[in-house]
């Protein structure tokens, strides 16, 4: 994020409060960072705050904003600021005085009457301040914690000037209508049942569909590909997870073990260990180099409830996931591999505006296991790889996983959101620490080297980009219904029916809306749905053996015949690859 961004957005944040607490008197001020996206403050209010207020809020701040109260830098000695939160009535700020203050000192920074604890940097008065808007409210439970008090967030967003706000609004209302948990509800694909738990998706036919045809076409490229697909379980003895590292460095975001027959077994967070195991089952010689083997295996990590969203943030995941275990020779040449996989994949689905980000150790952080020296040559390796093949990629230092480095592939939702979609990661430690062994061409025992890899992440991530990416108009080859046979009247609809279960027969997914609406209503109900093409018959159409033939993009109609138009459905349901 742009520093200067950063700073007005803050300051907004600032303005912000002290309009509320100009507003509503009595009310406790949380935390107000600036975000990507814009900034949000939190507080606990007296009563409850309404949507429809927030323009009340927006009114007063620009009031402020008109009488230009400078930002002005104070620093107190801590007993001070503890003292002056408490005069205020403010026992939110005490906690982070207490929490966040360690050495004498606090920094304060004072807008007209309202007082802040924060580290800044500012704008020089609030008359700085740019064109700005309160989103939306929302619920976050103070510092992230479920056992601490829920607060009111207000979210906004600040720009430079009026013109890229409008900009950035616009973009907004696209997205809302991109956004794949309205879309999931609309088109039938996904639901979430507070009977079954927040973070466990249920798929629906349609959904289902879309998901199962994704993985079919995954699969067929790592058949083509050389990888051997296995099928694990999702609950191991916790001592498996103990030796790969995850219950020391992972176990915050893992279930918690159940105990059965004196043994505690976990829900799995991970894969690899169990790929590691079943390399280990037999002895493995140099010429069976590189083993790749994948799954489609479901895992189960613990998110806290305000972080759980839609499909993006869930609890049971399915990852696309595989694990290659090669020579050390043989790791440029893997690793190469995996990233143009990735890339055929991407090509298929239209995905474009990507960009590679190589996550590496830094010298700060404590998490890493392993030898510094094998962690070098392990960065190394990913570095030679992406540069011998022209990918261009910027280095994220310690943003690596703990095992080894990580290439991630970065995307952009429909609003400019960053976040990762792919993984391709080198790993020398795990084959150490489960002994993991093949015999050299003299008859040596050496160590192999593992990646990690997962072209399309996780399912659930991966359709929640992909519903965003298409505004649920799926392509015919995804699309859950390629067509819907629309009778023109009930005299038509047994012909219908006869003529859909031709187009079954052909592994085409077809439906028949037999309802008594009229024409009209059926093709708006079907393009509403994003069917690629609707069908419509009636006393020519049967006579003549054709099928008059509509485009969800509205348009001109066609007549083709049937055999023509199962021909062109049969073409169109292959992914260009």
């Amino acid at each position: 994020m742009d520093d200067d961004l950063d700073t007005l957005r803050h300051s907004t944040a600032h303005v912000m409060a002290a309009a509320v607490l100009d507003l509503f008197p009595g009310t406790l001020v949380g935390i107000g960072p600036a975000t990507d996206e814009g900034f949000y403050y939190d507080f606990a209010f007296k009563d409850r705050l309404l949507p429809e207020q927030l323009p009340k809020i927006e009114t007063r701040m620009r009031e402020i904003v008109k009488a230009a109260p400078p930002f002005i830098k104070e620093e107190v000695a801590r007993d001070e600021a503890l003292a002056l939160f408490t005069r205020l009535g403010q026992p939110l700020k005490l906690e982070l005085i207490r929490d966040k203050v360690t050495d004498s000192t606090a920094r304060l920074y004072r807008t007209g009457d309202f007082v802040d604890l924060c580290l800044g940097p500012h704008v020089k008065d609030a008359g700085q301040l740019g064109a700005f808007r309160l989103l939306s409210i929302a619920g976050a439970y103070w510092k992230g914690s479920e056992k601490n008090q829920m607060l009111t967030r207000i979210y906004g967003t600040a720009f430079p000037t009026e013109a890229e706000l409008e900009e950035h609004l616009r973009r907004l209302e696209e997205a809302a209508k991109r956004d794949h948990r309205k879309l999931g509800k609309d088109l039938d694909l996904f639901l979430v049942d507070e009977m079954v738990g927040r973070g466990l998706p249920l798929w629906l036919p349609k959904g289902a569909t879309v998901r199962r045809l994704l993985e079919e076409f995954v699969l067929r490229l790592e058949r083509r590909d050389g990888y051997q697909h296995v099928r694990t379980s999702d609950i191991a003895r916790l001592e498996l997870y103990k030796m790969s590292g995850h219950w020391e460095r992972y176990r915050e975001s893992m279930y918690a073990p159940s105990r059965m027959e004196d043994e505690e077994w976990q829900l799995r967070p991970m894969n690899c260990p169990h790929h590691i195991r079943i390399y280990a089952h037999k002895p493995r010689s140099f010429r069976d180099l590189p083993v790749r083997l994948a799954e489609l295996g479901t895992v189960y990590r613990y998110e806290k409830s305000g972080e759980v969203s839609g499909l993006i943030r869930v609890r049971a995941f399915t990852i696309n996931d595989a694990h290659i275990f090669c020579r050390p020779d043989q790791l440029s040449e893997e690793f190469e591999r995996v990233v143009q996989l990735i890339l055929r994949v991407y090509q298929a689905l239209g995905v474009k505006d990507f960009w590679f980000r190589l996550s590496l150790r830094d010298d700060v952080s404590s998490k890493w296991m392993g030898d510094p020296a094998i962690w070098e040559r392990a960065q190394d390796a990913a570095r030679n790889a992406l540069r011998a093949a022209g990918h261009r990629f910027v280095e994220a230092p310690g943003d690596a996983a703990f095992y080894g480095p990580k290439l991630d592939v970065q995307i952009k939702d429909a609003i400019g959101r960053e976040f990762s979609l792919s993984t391709n990661q080198i790993d020398f430690l795990m084959p150490e620490r489960f002994g993991l062994e093949y015999v050299t061409a003299d008859q040596k025992m050496e160590r192999p080297v593992m990646i990690h890899r997962a072209p399309i992440g996780s399912f659930e991530r991966f359709m929640a980009y992909l519903i965003e990416l298409y505004g649920g108009a799926f392509p015919v080859w995804l699309a859950p219904v390629q067509v819907v046979f629309i009778p023109i009247a009930d005299r038509h609809l047994e012909a219908v029916q006869r003529l859909a279960d031709r187009f079954r027969a052909r592994d085409l997914r077809v439906e028949v809306d037999s309802r008594s609406e009229r024409m009209q209503a059926k093709i708006r109900d079907a393009q509403l749905q994003k069917v690629p093409y609707m069908a419509v018959l009636g006393d020519r159409e049967i006579e003549a053996g054709t099928i008059n033939v509509r485009l969800r993009e509205g348009g001109d109609q066609v007549a083709l015949s049937v055999d023509a138009f199962v021909e062109r459905l049969l073409g169109e349901s292959q992914p260009a690859v």
